[in-house]
């Protein structure tokens, strides 16, 4: 092929020559991949953390108590009993009200193998991020709706400090303060304990008629008396989940007169939470905890000293790439250029241009 051929062809192409796509710079995936864990470091424990961390919205559970040398009067008969075994036993059905709050209707019932010996029942509204109730929405302690609760309900907040808290008593309708006591394990779980102290109050709308010789002997008749209750609470809370492992009760009951002085005994027991529901609470709060710690804490301190690891190699690598695209684009143009293949073929196909030959030079002048 001439010279004048092969310009003749590049000539013939239409639009600018085709270039190679270009690729993305050294480093960019890793340093896209290095935002994203910092990002994500950032929104587990701000976001992501504050989230799941609240009570639930949706929620039923029940808490069993039981004891079993209790004793009580037998208000059929009004005897006392002993050595009964009582069981006490609180359930709770709770729904989401609103995004920040749960409804949570609670049943209280008290009973011995043959009989029911006390049922009373109770709403409130719980804030899912504090677990105190709120003054809302029918609120009520046994049908009595002039009640406004305050206090903890149940549950403690996740990552509540170790400081006293009040804790609200349905039947007295006070919030008596839970104290801190000390740090203990409860079936392999590290727990905090707290107390609370009822001291002797009279049940609002308590009053019943009961017969006088209760009080006084051979007395005929009826009197009104009302129900007092002394009470002490311990409870076992894990502090990261807020999870109440386990639970503890001492009830005096007791009947006053309206009229006179003088009581006797309604209740006395000394309540455990069952066996079984300390060992689920307990592994309960473990895997909760665990969640919510590595939320908080394991995760972002992880990702994000990857994440900026991450960033840093390849700023590094971007670095470099571009060193070593500026030296050889500096060498293509110090150096003399590359010929292509093209042009060397139309230059051999060039014809060499033959060489003159010189003729035999002329004899010289003999007089010069």
């Amino acid at each position: 092929m001439s010279v004048t051929e092969a310009g003749a062809e590049s000539d013939s192409q239409v639009g600018p020559a085709s270039t190679p796509g270009r690729s993305l710079p050294r480093g960019t995936a890793l340093v896209a991949l290095g935002a994203f864990l910092l990002t994500l470091a950032a929104l587990l424990p701000l976001y992501v953390h504050e989230r799941i961390a609240l009570l639930p919205a949706e929620t039923a559970f029940d808490v069993r108590m039981v004891d079993e040398d209790a004793g009580y009067l037998d208000t059929s008969t009004w005897t006392w009993v002993e050595a009964a075994e009582l069981t006490r036993v609180t359930r709770v059905d709770g729904s989401a009200h609103g995004g920040d709050w749960s409804a949570w209707e609670v049943s209280v019932d008290a009973s011995v193998p043959d009989r029911m010996i006390d049922h009373w029942s109770r709403r409130v509204i719980v804030d899912r991020e504090t677990g105190r109730a709120v003054n809302c929405c029918g609120e009520h302690v046994d049908g009595d709706r002039a009640v406004r609760q305050a206090g903890l309900v149940y549950s403690w907040p996740p990552g509540a400090p170790e400081g006293d808290h009040p804790f609200y008593d349905a039947e007295v309708r006070s919030a008596p303060m839970l104290e801190f006591q000390e740090r203990e394990e409860v079936a392999g779980v590290p727990v905090r304990r707290y107390s609370q102290w009822v001291e002797a109050a009279q049940v609002p709308e308590s009053a019943r008629p009961v017969p006088a010789d209760l009080f006084r002997e051979g007395a005929s008749g009826t009197v009104t008396a009302t129900r007092w209750l002394e009470v002490s609470r311990t409870f076992w809370v894990e502090p990261v989940s807020g999870i109440v492992v386990n639970a503890h009760e001492t009830r005096a009951e007791t009947l006053r007169p309206q009229d006179g002085g003088g009581e006797v005994p309604l209740l006395y027991t000394e309540l455990v939470m069952a066996d079984n529901q300390v060992s689920g609470y307990a592994e309960q709060a473990r895997v909760r905890s665990v969640l919510l710690r590595a939320l908080d804490s394991w995760a972002p301190w992880t990702l994000g000293p990857l994440g900026g690891l991450a960033v840093l190699v390849g700023l590094v690598r971007a670095w470099r790439g571009s060193g070593a695209d500026g030296a050889s684009a500096g060498g293509g143009r110090g150096g003399a250029p590359a010929r292509s293949g093209g042009s060397d073929a139309a230059v051999r196909d060039v014809p060499a241009r033959p060489r003159r030959r010189r003729g035999p030079r002329a004899p010289r002048d003999p007089q010069w």
